[in-house]
This record gives C-alpha cells, sequence and structure tokens, in this order.
C-alpha cells in the first residue's frame, strides 16, 4: 500500500497520530473511488468496505474507541488510546455513481473509560473535528480548536499539504443551500426564510440569490466555507423528520464544529448546534451553518411569534403546496 502523509507542523502532537491514520485510510480511499471498483458502488457495501479501511488504519493511533454509524456500538480498538473517534467513513456514498463527491467525517474526543463516557457528553466537548473531501482535489479540512486549515493531497508525492493556515468563511455570497422538493413538511419560519430569498431583488430581503443544492454534505460544507451562504437541512414535519436528517454525532456536530472556528455559525435552525448534548449515539438533528448573519437570520423567524411569521408566510408564500 503507498503511503499517504499529511503536513504536521500546525498539528499539536497529541493529535497527530490519528489524524496521519485518518489521511493514510483517506487517500487510499480516495484513489479506490477514482479506480472504480468495489468502494465505489453505491449504498451499503461502498461504507461497509471503507468502515474496513479506516478501523484497520486507526489502530495502533492511540485511539481507544471508534464509533461509525454502521454499528449500534463503538468498537474498542486500543485499550490505553487517549483518544474516541466518532467518524462517517464514506458520507454521500450513493451519489458516487453520478461522480459527486464523498466525503469522510470525523470528531474527536478525549476516551474514557467507557464508550458512553466517551461519546454521550456535551457537543463541545469535542477536541478536533475535520472531514475529507473525495473530489477532483481530495482536501483533508481540519480543526484542533484553533482555527480551520485546508489540506489538498499531491497524487504524486502522496503528501496532504498545507495550502490554508486559517481559513475565513466569507460573509458576503447571495447562495442558499437547501432541498425545495421538503418545502411543504419545513415550518413556517423556514419556509418564511426561504419564500424572502427567492422573492429576489422585489422581495424583502432587496437582492437576488441562487439556490444550491448537492447530496453530499461533506461538498456542501466545502462550497460554504469557500464561498460562503448558507446550508438548511431543517426538520421536516413528516413522520420520520420531525427530529432531523442527519446523525448529530457523526456529521452534524463535527460539520458545525469546523464552521464555528472557521468564523460562521452552526445552530439546530434556532440554538447553537454545539450546545445540544449527546444523548445516543444515532441521535438524529436538523443543521443550519453558514455565514453568521445568515445563520442568525434564520434563528431570528424561529423567534417570531407564530401569527407574525404566519402574516410573512401568507404575504410572500411563493411555493404553497
Amino acid at each position: 500500500m503507498t503511503m499517504t502523509h499529511l503536513e504536521t507542523r500546525l498539528i499539536p502532537t497529541r493529535f497527530r497520530p490519528v489524524l496521519e491514520a485518518i489521511a493514510q485510510a483517506s487517500g487510499t480511499l480516495s484513489d479506490r473511488i477514482r479506480r472504480g471498483g468495489e468502494m465505489a458502488e453505491a449504498a451499503a457495501p461502498s461504507s461497509a468496505a471503507a468502515e474496513a479501511l479506516f478501523t484497520a488504519t486507526l489502530r495502533g493511533a492511540g485511539v481507544r474507541w471508534l464509533s461509525t454509524p454502521l454499528r449500534p456500538e463503538p468498537q474498542a480498538l486500543q485499550p490505553d488510546g487517549a483518544l474516541a473517534v466518532a467518524l462517517d467513513p464514506l458520507e454521500g456514498a450513493s451519489g458516487i455513481e453520478a461522480n459527486i463527491p464523498a466525503g469522510t467525517i470525523f470528531a474527536i474526543f478525549a476516551a474514557g473509560d467507557t464508550s458512553e463516557a466517551s461519546f454521550l457528553r456535551p457537543a463541545r466537548d469535542m477536541l478536533a473535528a475535520g472531514y475529507v473531501l473525495h473530489g477532483p482535489r481530495c482536501c483533508l479540512v481540519l480543526s484542533c480548536g484553533q482555527g480551520t486549515q485546508i489540506h489538498v493531497l499531491d497524487p504524486e508525492s502522496r503528501r496532504f499539504a498545507l495550502s490554508c493556515e486559517r481559513v475565513a468563511l466569507p460573509s458576503a455570497s447571495p447562495e442558499f443551500a437547501i432541498d425545495a422538493a421538503h418545502y411543504r413538511h419545513w415550518a413556517r419560519p423556514v419556509r418564511a426564510y426561504v419564500d424572502d430569498c427567492m422573492a429576489g431583488a422585489e422581495g424583502p430581503r432587496a437582492r437576488a440569490f441562487s439556490m444550491r443544492w448537492t447530496s453530499s454534505l461533506t461538498a456542501e460544507a466545502h462550497r460554504i466555507l469557500m464561498r460562503g451562504g448558507i446550508f438548511l437541512d431543517p426538520a421536516i414535519t413528516r413522520p420520520g423528520g420531525e427530529r432531523g436528517r442527519l446523525r448529530l454525532l457523526h456529521q452534524a456536530a463535527p460539520i458545525a464544529f469546523l464552521i464555528e472556528q472557521a468564523g460562521g455559525r452552526a445552530t439546530d435552525g434556532a440554538l447553537p448546534l454545539l450546545d445540544a448534548p449527546l444523548t445516543e449515539l444515532a441521535a438524529l438533528s436538523p443543521l443550519v451553518f453558514g455565514s453568521a448573519d445568515k445563520v442568525d437570520r434564520v434563528a431570528g423567524y424561529h423567534d417570531l411569534p407564530e401569527a407574525e411569521v404566519s402574516a410573512l408566510f401568507g404575504h410572500r408564500g411563493l411555493f404553497r403546496a
């Protein structure tokens, strides 16, 4: 296996073994996705193969507990390990056959004596978080609590080189990302916000907006880190969607950590997402993140009295079901 290395000069010593292991597995996974084969197939087999790759690579990297969405209970990897890792090995796997970038998302906590003590705690107890975007360029985006960094994989040297020491999320962007197919299932504050954006220069926002959406959370997060804007995956009223659709531990919380470290905001639509307690491994959450002013505006719509939101919706609704 060709070794992939990570530039570590800005990474605290305690995190280097685990992050070098993640970089190694990610480089291998990106190669296999580009070449095709078993990991490039859609659905569960590719996710299971990716999980096996990360599990094998993380053994001996100081990880005591490893939690993934594919297993109901965390795995015990190294009894004397000081860290616990929650990892979604291949987020967006279903889009690979359409050549949509997929990702690997991870969160790092201090390890406790049990897996419950390690992961079921306030989300702000996270020590570090990151994702790897398996796209045209393989990028590792990382924060150890002192800003957000970007590392880009050089396919010739097999090295993730530091390309940005401290990401500053742009504030001025006319883009928002949401799956409009669920419009009729959104709460009224979300519909009112989107209606105001869609009204364009003639509406209450007095500017034109562009809507974006892909099936990859990692790709959306990377676009917003680079270009600004806002991403919304709100709770929906349809049965099964009331608590949101994203895994809080393995997806929403690590993305929120990265966005906050880059100067943005991340909420569940109204409240800061990292203030949410992690009470179960499979807990779901809504997620709204992006430029601080835009996320704050969405929260403001939730703060309006119901009568006022209803009035806004009645006057501005563009997509009434």
